[in-house]
């Protein structure tokens, strides 16, 4: 492997994004978002899997979750446990049915309402990884 695609493969494996939705369709769309923003995609439907994911991923930077997941933990409470238990991961919250109240969102998280703009999402997620 030449150093170019080496040092890009590194640089891919830091950089992953989980993405956390439990609808399927949703999570597919959100996830092609992350690959064409250039960055790693990872899926988890609920919040233990989510959990598990970060445990078993330090190249995990940002986390893209929707904050209504259905059953088990919030997205909202998730964040925070996010927050606390890996400071440096960046957080993103999207709703379509929920807006966050100033202070409902961690430290350094922002919040797009679906349906969110593509290219703005996309910008963000590379300005919060870089």
């Amino acid at each position: 492997m030449d150093k170019k695609r080496a040092v890009a493969a590194g640089t891919a494996r830091r950089n992953a994004i989980l993405v956390i939705e439990d609808e399927p369709v949703m999570r597919l769309m959100a996830v092609d978002l992350v690959e064409e923003a250039g960055f790693e995609a990872l899926e988890a439907f609920d919040a233990e899997e989510a959990v598990r994911l970060m445990e078993a991923r330090p190249d995990i930077v940002l986390v893209f979750s929707d904050i209504d997941l259905g059953i088990g933990m919030a997205g909202l409470d998730l964040a925070h446990a996010i927050r606390d238990r890996w400071p440096p991961v960046e957080i993103i919250m999207t709703s379509g049915k929920i807006q966050p109240e100033p202070g409902d969102l961690p430290e350094r998280g922002r919040f797009f309402e679906k349906p969110y703009r593509r290219d703005e999402v996309a910008a963000a997620m590379r300005e919060l990884a870089a």
